[in-house]
């Protein structure tokens, strides 16, 4: 929990200077290139999480990896090492991308579903997460067989979860603790 409030004030911060700067849509694109690389290498993760890795190893390789990024993100790398705080980068970089979204009044809501989403019920969903919001946002549906079915919609920091999955767990947790 605290490492979530932790990145979500390095998120703002880094909101607030690229603000200032003018660089909102440049930090974004190093915060969303963050995020993919991140997510693409195992190995990053694992550099990332290590305690054996020292700092200064950390941030010649994340400065290696991500060159010719804008200073703000280059100091945010340099910020989060000095203060042993780099293992939540990515989760820095995925509040900012939320922050920064929400500060152009768009964002993305996320659509967990077991079968992908039909053209007319992803308008419905669109319409409904629209007035819910009272932003314009677009829908990237993804597609997970182990909910069974029902769906899992997140925006931003809000999430309704009303999978089948979900609804089993539940179920399965009253009745042993029931018992």
């Amino acid at each position: 929990m605290s490492d979530s409030r932790a990145a979500i004030r390095y998120a703002k911060a880094v909101l607030d200077l690229a603000v200032q700067n003018k660089a909102t849509s440049a930090v974004e694109k190093d915060m969303r290139s963050i995020v993919a690389t991140i997510a693409d290498s195992k190995e990053l993760r694992a550099m990332l999480a290590s305690p054996v890795v020292n700092g200064e190893t950390k941030k010649k390789a994340l400065s290696a990896v991500f060159e010719g990024s804008d200073q703000i993100t280059l100091g945010l790398i340099k910020t989060l090492v000095a203060n042993k705080r780099i293992s939540i980068l990515n989760e820095v970089a995925l509040k900012y991308i939320i922050l920064n979204e929400d500060l152009k009044g768009e964002g993305v809501a996320y659509v967990t579903t077991a079968v992908p989403l039909s053209a007319d019920l992803e308008k419905k969903v669109l319409k409904q997460i629209a007035q819910i919001t009272g932003n314009a946002v677009t829908i990237e549906n993804k597609i997970d067989e182990s909910i069974i079915g029902g769906f899992i919609l997140r925006v931003g920091d809000l999430q309704y979860d009303s999978s089948i999955s979900n609804k089993l767990n539940t179920i399965k947790r009253e009745f042993t603790s029931s018992l």
